[in-house]
């Protein structure tokens, strides 16, 4: 409490020194003025808000090279939210993008003092998170792993430990804690006046008491910056106003939408303890802080301080450029962890804006995981008021909100829910976990979160079985679905440019392919059927509805001969999945759907029940046999039920997502946004034949291709069975776990699920190859791979695991060239 009063001193000290530092500046020099009285009118780059991220964005910009930059505060620099943060820097994140954030922040803060001049106060302190329950101990073990694995040290202690480095903290109903001796403490404004002072020096021009009123555009971008004190011409607006990028990105002439809602936050303001803390003390996470620490009790209280924070729907900063408006960047939404992501943060973004892209995958981050219908203001303030108390609750796997739900359904919705449908929320959507049969109890499924076997595993198994031995329906309406057409051969063109598979297939046939970015990593990973010569389906993932619909917006010629249609709530998807899927369609439409007439990999309208026009395609992205129906809505209940009551004597029922996310990983299916990402190839996932390469075409991202098929990749995407692995006593993986071959760290998985086929845990993730001795990066083979022995780092247990590289025959009796064919993966989790 101290500390906080401390912070306050310094920065008015450190506010004025900055003051008195460019105003002699700005009277000594007339050709470098950092801070000069009259809005410049015209800049390349125009920053709002003055607080830990636009100072972040401002520092790192300029030390990138960039110039003619405006940061604009409409207040004082750093007198925000920012001053009043607790300037804890925790590098203790479950998202691995949010770990390595912190960590840079760290390190930056570290460094900053000494660059710029100005006291940031910071301070090594090392930070505890207790643990009073051993569910709450796993998930630290789990966080420490990858910490461990990353240079960051950390461990686990014993509540006798927690009274060594701290003896104020009662710790009699402590199981355990994790101990991060690098973590620190700073004064997070002095930290934002020191990025600005070099930011300053780097030619960046600061103006404060200045509003933005809104932004102006033209042809989908950023030209103006309209202000209190004029306009600024630009081409770059950073929107870093914190609890007032919501109003701001509505206020453009074209609204962007910053799901974001401010929450009070409160402090309190004490005199020091008769016999002071040391200042470097640890300074612990605390739930209950009287009964934690009840010397604290004696404290006189000198002020109550209400300052406000704002939270996302996801519990997930918000960075990235708009979908709507180019050149619109946003940096906002720290859900309380401003100073710790700040650096790394800033960083980020400014190599986004300055090469394209950022260093590393930010998709967890990214704006375009939300659309508009995240941005009710009802729904942002239902959905923070649960958010908030979850920023220290226990993070338990398939973690569902409670709040904000039933806003984008099925036609069947209440049919399913009738049956025992289980739900979980997917960019809005409502999709089934799985159906709770008859007479069980559904209180305690609905709270079965743990870290070991859930209580829906047998319940799941049964779906998967039905899968595989006769036939079942899974509702994935939610899945992105555009029409992409034109009157001539443009909207082929254009396609087989910017996807990588060929595509000017027969009508009627079905192609998996990427949608790749200059690097050959995957910016989607979809499915298109050719409707006819000039028209095609395109399906993707359900989260890709705002981000693929940017990325091809923004490349695809303007041409008035080409549309693009979002048909998403158009059709209804019914996933027939079993070897009795070929009988249930049959009766239903009359017509022959055996493999000469309807091969793999084909879609063809037809009629099902009384209803006509519906696309039928035969794949189902888990391997399996079967077919996805694509119904237009207003037939969705009709399908439905015809394909029940027809299914019963072929042993039909209803399956959840948890099913197909069994079949899926057991088969060695990849799945985006998870398994693959903007930094992942086709060539590094065993896709190659998924690309054009020997076609003579060009498409985005062939270079990037080209040169890994001559020299060789450095990751592979592996699968690991899991050998001495208890299903029923041992932790279960979720994904994030370190991987380990021959005793050294190569990787970490990135999904996993119990094979109810194989008996057996499976973990899909990517293997790298260091060289023992220099640490360089080598090429990943197939040799490299095959004769390793694996483990997999499950909360610091490790579990031998065998790792197999795709085709894999010898793990299943019957494989089909049709698993080859549907390796897209692309279902939704």
């Amino acid at each position: 409490m101290f500390l906080r009063l401390l912070s306050d001193v310094q920065w008015r000290a450190a506010n004025l020194k900055w003051r008195r530092m460019t105003c002699s500046r700005r009277s000594t020099s007339s050709t470098a003025e950092p801070y000069p009285v009259s809005l410049p009118a015209q800049a390349h780059v125009v920053i709002c808000g003055g607080g830990i991220m636009g100072t972040s964005v401002a520092y790192h910009l300029s030390k990138m090279g960039w110039k003619d930059i405006v940061l604009l505060e409409q207040g004082r620099l750093a007198a925000g939210t920012t001053r009043f943060c607790a300037g804890i820097v925790s590098t203790a994140r479950p998202v691995s993008i949010e770990l390595k954030m912190a960590d840079y922040s760290n390190k930056l803060y570290q460094q900053l003092e000494q660059e710029t001049g100005v006291k940031t106060g910071y301070m090594k302190t090392g930070s505890i998170s207790l643990a009073q329950t051993q569910d709450r101990l796993i998930s630290l073990k789990r966080i420490a792993s990858s910490l461990n694995v990353m240079g960051i040290p950390c461990e686990i202690i014993t509540p006798k430990q927690v009274a060594q480095l701290h003896p104020l903290i009662n710790i009699h109903d402590l199981v355990g804690a994790m101990y991060v001796p690098e973590d620190a403490l700073v004064s997070s404004a002095n930290v934002s006046l020191a990025l600005a002072t070099a930011a300053s020096r780097n030619g960046v021009q600061i103006h404060e008491r200045t509003s933005v009123s809104h932004v102006s555009v033209q042809k989908g971008r950023v030209t103006a910056v309209e202000t209190d004190r004029g306009q600024i011409q630009c081409q770059y607006f950073v929107n870093c106003a914190g609890q007032w990028a919501y109003e701001l990105g509505h206020s453009g002439e074209e609204p962007v939408n910053i799901p974001l809602h401010a929450c009070e936050h409160f402090y309190l303001l004490t005199h020091p303890l008769k016999e002071p803390l040391a200042s470097n003390l640890p300074k612990p996470l605390l739930s209950a802080l009287l009964r934690r620490m009840p010397d604290l009790e004696a404290l006189q209280i000198m002020q109550l301080v209400n300052c406000p924070e704002s939270f996302t729907p996801d519990m997930r900063c918000i960075m990235g450029e708009s979908p709507t408006v180019r050149g619109y960047f946003v940096l906002a939404g720290m859900n309380s962890a401003g100073i710790s992501y700040g650096g790394g943060a800033g960083k980020y973004l400014a190599e986004w804006m300055v090469n394209g892209y950022p260093s590393e995958n930010v998709w967890p981050l990214d704006l375009k995981r939300f659309g508009a219908l995240q941005s009710s203001r009802t729904f942002l303030r239902h959905r923070v008021m649960e958010v908030m108390p979850l920023m220290c609750d226990l993070k338990v796997p398939r973690w569902d909100f409670q709040t904000g739900r039933q806003l984008r359904t099925s036609p069947l919705y209440d049919r399913l829910d009738a049956q025992g449908a289980r739900w979980m929320e997917k960019h809005g959507f409502e999709r089934v976990k799985y159906f709770v049969p008859p007479g069980k109890d559904l209180l305690d499924l609905d709270q079965s979160k743990t870290f070991y076997k859930p209580d829906w595993f047998d319940i799941v198994g049964s779906e998967v079985k039905c899968c595989k031995e006769a036939v079942c329906v899974i509702d994935m309406s939610s899945f992105t679905k555009f029409e992409i057409s034109s009157t001539g051969d443009e909207a082929l063109e254009s396609l087989q440019y910017l996807f990588s598979n060929d595509l000017d297939v027969p009508v009627g046939h079905v192609v998996h392919t990427g949608m790749l970015n200059e690097k050959g990593g995957y910016e989607n990973d979809c499915s298109i059927a050719r409707l006819s010569k000039r028209s095609f389906f395109m399906i993707s993932p359900t989260d890709q509805q705002v981000h693929c619909w940017a990325w091809l917006k923004n490349r695809l010629p303007d041409d008035s001969n080409l549309t693009m249609e979002d048909v998403t709530w158009k059709y209804t998807a019914l996933n027939l999945i079993g070897p009795r899927a070929v009988d249930v369609l049959s009766e239903l439409s009359y017509a022959p759907i055996t493999p000469e007439h309807f091969p793999s990999l084909f879609c063809k309208e037809m009629s099902v029940g009384y209803a006509n026009g519906i696309r039928v395609m035969s794949i189902t992205h888990t391997g399996e046999p079967g077919f996805m129906l694509y119904i237009p809505i207003e037939y969705a209940l009709h399908v439905y039920n015809e394909v029940m009551n027809m299914g019963q004597k072929y042993g039909i029922r209803n399956a959840g997502y948890y099913a197909l996310r069994s079949l899926r990983i057991e088969k060695f299916f990849a799945f985006w946004g998870q398994d693959l990402d903007a930094f992942t190839t086709p060539m590094e996932c065993g896709r190659e034949f998924q690309v054009k390469l020997e076609k003579g075409m060009q498409f985005v991202g062939q270079e990037a291709l080209l040169e890994q098929k001559q020299n060789g990749v450095y990751k592979r995407f592996t699968m690991f069975i899991l050998e001495d692995h208890d299903t029923d006593m041992d932790l279960w993986p979720w994904w994030g776990e370190p991987i380990f071959r021959n005793g050294r760290y190569v990787g970490k998985t990135t999904s996993s699920a119990y094979s109810y086929t194989l008996e057996r845990h499976v973990c899909l993730g990517f293997v790298q190859h260091f060289d023992e001795k220099t640490g360089e990066e080598l090429v990943v083979t197939t040799d490299f791979i095959n004769q390793g022995e694996y483990e997999i780092d499950i909360a610091g247990q490790r579990f031998q695991a065998k790792a197999k590289l795709y085709p894999f025959s010898s793990l299943f009796t019957h494989r089909r060239r049709k698993d080859e064919e549907e390796l897209s993966g692309y279902q939704r989790e």
